[in-house]
């Protein structure tokens, strides 16, 4: 493989990206800062296929990236192979307005194979190809100009093993069957609606026990805020107002602007300055939150009950030795939501009801429900039993 080194100049990633897209896959990685920011800063971008590899300085001057960026989200005929790919994909959304499409994962692809829920790329690496990570740039400051031979070796090193060990997985998909078990999963993982972070729909990710409508109402109003505050400064929500201090203001609002020295999170600074302003005129702007954008008990998630508990965590029982027995990671089959949903009623919209799910496992964990399936201890050993008659 042609190993390019740092591309800095427009022509040259050009007449890479020309050559890239006549390929069938490229392999993806970044490396980018956030610790200090709202926004991730790009510092590094390294991309590979099975002949030549290249790390991309997006932080060199007048460099255009638009043929990266086009191969990237406009070019259908290239798959863009990522490994936990989310922040990447992240970064491309937040340049672009777009996801890479089409996009293959291969931390996903390792639950498809028995690999585990969320294998690391050094274990995917020393499983493949039987080499041991260097770590030692790891922690590295991407930022800093200029890097060095071995902070750029590091880095395209992601990819060029990447792009070695996603034609051995391909083939063992292809010979298990279980490509088609993935499709489902990649495209959940390219949808751009993940990417996107809506101010009016922050306040979800913010943890609070109240279901008052008053209170809610005032926590999406200050999660909202919050959110135009960091972006603006560019600076981590959390180091505006941490998600607590947000959540008991909403509780238990203060009434007038010197109160604010009152509150545990803040400064004393806050009772007289403009952004302690800014969070008064937020709060008083609020309004309890309508009823049909109340979070669930959602008609999904109906009360499971004592005995509705008990059947979701036989289910979870079953998830456990289906999942052994096809040598698949659980989470790939079902998820919690869905066994809790199937216990308490819910036939309609659930993942594990179709497709190939329903013939790995959806059929079974409805047959437990129905009481046409049971477990049994023999030989000291756990085995499903069927039942003559439904119960």
């Amino acid at each position: 493989m042609h190993i390019h080194g740092l591309i800095e100049d427009s022509v040259t990633l050009a007449e890479l990206c020309k050559r890239l897209a006549k390929s069938d896959f490229i392999t993806v990685d970044t490396e980018f800062m956030r610790e200090n920011s709202y926004w991730p800063e790009l510092c590094l971008i390294q991309v590979a296929n099975d002949k030549e590899a290249a790390a991309i300085d997006p932080m060199a001057p007048n460099l255009d990236m638009g043929p990266l960026l086009e191969l990237m989200v406009n070019n259908e005929d290239v798959l863009k192979v990522f490994h936990a790919g989310g922040q990447d994909i992240e970064i491309v959304y937040n340049l672009t307005g777009k996801t890479p499409h089409p996009m293959f994962d291969t931390q996903v692809a390792a639950m498809a194979l028995g690999q585990g829920e969320q294998i690391g790329y050094s274990n995917l690496v020393d499983t493949y190809l039987g080499i041991v990570v260097d770590k030692g740039a790891r922690f590295t400051d991407w930022a800093r100009r200029p890097l060095d031979k071995r902070q750029i070796d590091y880095a395209i090193a992601d990819v060029t093993h990447l792009s070695a060990i996603f034609p051995k997985m391909l083939e063992k998909l292809r010979k298990s069957g279980r490509g088609v078990w993935l499709d489902q999963e990649m495209e959940r993982i390219s949808d751009p609606e993940n990417y996107r972070n809506d101010p009016d729909q922050v306040w979800q990710r913010v943890r609070i026990n109240s279901r008052k409508p008053e209170v809610l109402g005032r926590l999406k109003a200050l999660a909202r805020w919050r959110e135009l505050e960091a972006q603006g400064k560019d600076l981590p929500r959390g180091r505006i107002v941490k998600d607590e201090t947000l959540a008991d203001i909403a509780a238990n609002p203060p009434r007038k602007q010197a109160d604010l020295a009152k509150v545990r999170g803040l400064s004393a600074a806050w009772a007289g300055n403009d952004i302690g302003g800014r969070m008064m005129a937020a709060i008083a702007e609020s309004k309890p939150m309508p009823a049909d954008e109340m979070p669930g008990r959602e008609e999904r998630k109906p009360s499971l009950g004592k005995d509705g508990a008990l059947v979701a965590d036989l289910l979870k029982l079953l998830l456990k030795i289906r999942a052994k027995e096809v040598n698949v990671a659980p989470r790939l089959l079902a998820r919690s939501e869905d066994l809790e949903a199937l216990a308490s009623g819910v036939r309609k919209d659930l993942p594990i009801l179709e497709g190939w799910r329903y013939e790995q496992f959806g059929r079974d964990a409805l047959a437990l429900v129905e009481g046409q399936l049971g477990f049994a201890v023999r030989n000291g050993k756990l085995k499903m039993t069927r039942t003559e008659d439904p119960a």
